[in-house]
């Protein structure tokens, strides 16, 4: 769906970025209280999707040890223990002295989402695709819409546009990082911190069948209008028009990757 001149004006106007302006979307989002009975399992799968979603990205510090703890609501020895194995497995990096503390890798691990995923029998290969195809369109399209129904404040305006011009402006390896922190962002600005985690692991799953096929410069642009066209919808306040225009964006997605998987 694409929006007329004067739409897109209004849109740009409306939410055009100013200098200075906040973090579009905070590093903390995924890092919430871990459930006691898995409290260290928890704390990777929170600490590496807060990294592969691109919250934090590579070269970037983590938290404070003290700080993450009191994020997740463990122990610091939990933390230090995630942490570690997190080391051991490429994905993060410690450094001594003033400036130290734990980074993440400036070069991450490759994953192997063909023989992670889908290097199985073809019948679980097809229904594990049709799932997530169908549980990210029931959770994007309602919340695409619902945050068009919202009254958003002039701050989660800004970051709405700011995060489509990232995504706009990523290249190579970037554009899923920013791809996937757009997306989160519009669950964000709806303030139901329940819907927060549901949508970042069916973005999780999708970002692992989309690591499999290539980057194609056409579908990158065509996403980049539809993006546009999503982020205008929300911001003039029609939930109908936002709400097609995520259809339309994810039915381009699921297109490809039935094309290269089914």
């Amino acid at each position: 769906m694409r929006t007329d001149a004067h739409d897109e004006q209004a849109g740009a106007d409306a939410a055009a970025p100013v200098d200075g302006a906040a973090e579009v979307l905070s590093a903390g989002l995924l890092l919430t209280p871990a459930r006691p009975a898995n409290a260290f399992e928890e704390t990777v799968q929170r600490l590496l999707q807060s990294i592969r979603l691109g919250l934090i990205g590579p070269g970037e510090r983590l938290p404070p040890e003290r700080e993450l703890a009191g994020m997740l609501a463990v122990s610091r020895d939990t933390v230090r223990e995630a942490i570690g194995s997190l080391a051991e497995a490429g994905w993060v990096v410690s450094r001594r002295g003033r400036y130290g503390g734990t980074f993440v890798s400036e070069e991450l691990p490759t994953a192997s989402p063909r023989s992670s995923t889908l290097d199985r029998d073809p019948t679980d290969q097809q229904a594990r695709l049709e799932d997530t195809l169908s549980l990210r369109a029931v959770i994007e399209v309602g919340t695409a819409r619902r945050a068009a129904e919202s009254e958003l404040a002039a701050g989660d305006r800004e970051r709405l546009w700011q995060a489509y011009e990232e995504c706009r402006a990523a290249r190579g390896d970037q554009y899923r990082m920013a791809d996937s922190r757009l997306h989160l962002l519009i669950a964000e600005v709806l303030g139901a911190p329940s819907v927060i985690p549901l949508l970042a692991d069916v973005r999780m799953r999708v970002n692992e069948l989309l690591d499999g096929i290539p980057l194609l410069a056409p579908n990158i642009a065509h996403s980049d209008q539809q993006h546009r066209a999503i982020v205008d919808a929300i911001l003039r306040g029609s939930p109908d028009d936002a709400a097609a225009a995520m259809a339309e964006h994810l039915e381009g997605t699921e297109a490809l990757l039935r094309g290269f998987y089914a």
